[in-house]
């Protein structure tokens, strides 16, 4: 039986049975290649900028009862007073990731509202927004709340600021 098996190796190797089926499994292997490099060269991939997330925040905060204002950090006095004003994502940074984001808010609290519960619905609206619209996972929500008013008060202020705002747009009519 033995010479039976070496006949029928010999056989093969001179008609080329093993080299054609060597070739078949190389040209297999290579086309395996190919298509994992074409799937490689054609990702997806959908990203948001942090500034499309701060402004989603901070639209989705200011619907939160409580909450009278959001304020500019540090950078804030830099700008004038027409921009900070239409500015929605004023007072929120974020830092973005590919799957999750991170959000800083600064806050004018309402005087007589509980702190810890706004923080709880600000928390659970942005979360959900920001999943919602981007499909990010907000990892990590700190508020800092940096004056606390009354809505008279603050009403006022803003009334004055305006106020403000008019006297300086007032071009000056000197006669020469």
């Amino acid at each position: 039986m033995a010479d039976k098996e070496k006949y029928k190796e010999q056989y093969d190797k001179t008609v080329g049975v093993d080299e054609e089926q060597k070739r078949l499994e190389q040209e297999e292997a290579e086309a395996a290649r190919e298509n994992e490099v074409e799937e490689q060269q054609f990702t997806n991939k959908l990203s948001f900028d942090d500034a499309v997330v701060e402004k989603i925040v901070g639209i989705a905060a200011r619907e939160v009862d409580g909450i009278l204002a959001m304020k500019g950090g540090f950078g804030s006095g830099l700008f004038g007073r027409r921009d900070e004003k239409n500015d929605v994502s004023q007072g929120v940074t974020a830092e973005v990731g590919e799957k999750q984001a991170a959000i800083d808010l600064r806050v004018i609290l309402e005087y007589g509202e509980s702190g810890p519960e706004i923080f709880k619905k600000v928390t659970d609206v942005i979360k959900e927004q920001v999943k919602f619209m981007t499909g990010l996972e907000v990892v990590e929500v700190n508020l800092h709340v940096e004056d606390v008013m009354t809505r008279k008060e603050y009403d006022q202020k803003n009334a004055e600021k305006n106020r403000d705002v008019n006297v300086e747009r007032v071009p000056n009519n000197r006669l020469n």
